[in-house]
């Protein structure tokens, strides 16, 4: 009670004239305002799930959204978000949310929490739609960001057939419905498509090394058939397309289950639990802070140029350097540990983004370590409120919608 009160007292009655102090390479910074309100939604949606409403009342009271442009007719466009209530999707919502556009989600919440979106829904610009994108769609838009599709592997080994499903008849609904209104579409495509890699860096030009039958086949192919779609309603309708190949990303709003690196460290890290990694962790990871991708795909898609572009950071970790890093961070007791590797786990993965640069002007500009202390922070918060939190294995699992409470 007294942690959450305290809480709840300061985002009631701290100044709201400052801006939150931000490392100077970031675009666009939030204002307190503005993180103040979003973390007050995300407080009401964490104690509403746990059935705490007597802690409600005062911030129930509240109909303030985040701050918003206020952009002419003109101007202001209405954007489709597919997974929207997602990780990244949520992340891409506020930004063009905030931007002052029209705005919206399409989710059918496999693997999205509805809390990513929470304070939003009331606003004038923002829609909710709970909808799965393998059925069509009818809506009138001017952008459309696709990014529906379950991203780590756990979950999206869960039903490899559904997987596959989003990636092609979900990608063909929203080629369709681009067509039909004359919208622009950009696709969330994946270092994935690049398979083991051969080649390293990875660049745009690299067909990649994969195995089409393999379990992570329905990931990877799903994106590659789904880039060959964009392409070919390029080319034989003049569709405006963008598609954007993202490299490992991290950040607040991760799923607490979602089987992934950074999630997994953090959170046994933080209950000094065993820090688990499948392999030698020898295999290398290039990790980019979302805030970092949001700026990506917004350039790509409001940029001139169509062809594949890779979203990432260069900056390369071996697995365990991460792992040792996350360690140092959270001055956790954890012990190191090594399991057996998963099958067609990629040995390497680092993206060339030259294209990037020269095309979009773009490059990553958050320091990874300043990445991991954000995210960290948001992971501590989970398990305050939620409990303890079992981090889900490589094995096929279906995303928790709750974290495992604690025993009292």
């Amino acid at each position: 009670m007294s942690i959450l009160l305290v809480i709840l007292m300061w985002l009631q009655l701290s100044p709201t004239t400052t801006t939150v102090e931000a490392p100077r390479h970031r675009e666009n910074p939030l204002t307190h305002l503005q993180i103040k309100e979003i973390v007050a939604h995300e407080i009401r949606i964490q104690l509403l799930d746990r059935g705490q409403t007597q802690a409600l009342p005062k911030v129930a009271a509240q109909t303030v959204f985040p701050e918003v442009k206020i952009l002419p007719d003109r101007e202001r466009m209405r954007i489709l978000v597919t997974g929207g209530s997602g990780f990244v999707g949520s992340h891409l919502v506020d930004r063009l949310m905030i931007a002052g556009h029209q705005v919206i989600v399409v989710d059918n919440m496999f693997t999205g929490r509805q809390r990513n979106v929470a304070h939003w829904l009331g606003h004038p610009n923002f829609q909710l739609i709970i909808h799965d994108v393998i059925e069509p769609i009818m809506l009138e838009v001017d952008q459309i960001y696709h990014l529906a599709c379950p991203a780590s592997p756990p979950h999206y080994q869960y039903n490899p057939i559904k997987t596959i499903k989003t990636s092609t008849e979900g990608t063909l609904n929203m080629l369709g419905l681009a067509k039909r209104v004359k919208a622009r579409m950009l696709l969330t495509s994946t270092s994935e498509v690049y398979g083991d890699p051969e080649q390293h860096p990875q660049k745009e030009t690299y067909w990649g090394n994969v195995n089409p039958i393999g379990p992570r086949a329905c990931y990877d192919e799903g994106k590659r058939v789904a880039e060959t779609m964009m392409y070919a309603y390029e080319s034989q309708l003049d569709l405006e397309v963008r598609v954007a190949r993202i490299f490992n990303t991290f950040g607040p709003r991760m799923h607490p289950n979602d089987g992934r690196v950074v999630s997994n460290f953090i959170i046994q890290a933080l209950q000094n639990k065993d820090i688990t990694i499948y392999g030698n962790g020898e295999q290398t990871r290039s990790f980019q802070y979302v805030d970092d991708l949001v700026n990506g795909l917004i350039k790509l898609m409001n940029g001139n140029y169509s062809q594949p572009v890779n979203i990432g950071n260069p900056d390369e970790y071996t697995v365990k350097e991460f792992a040792v890093m996350i360690k140092e961070i959270t001055n956790s007791t954890s012990t190191i540990k090594m399991l057996p590797a998963t099958k067609d786990d990629p040995r390497k993965r680092k993206p060339d983004i030259t294209v990037a640069g020269r095309e979009l002007g773009w490059k990553p500009q958050i320091p990874v370590r300043f990445g991991l202390e954000q995210t960290i922070a948001y992971f501590r918060n989970e398990l305050l409120l939620s409990g303890e939190i079992v981090p889900t294995g490589p094995d096929a699992a279906k995303p928790q919608q709750r974290s495992t409470p604690s025993k009292p």
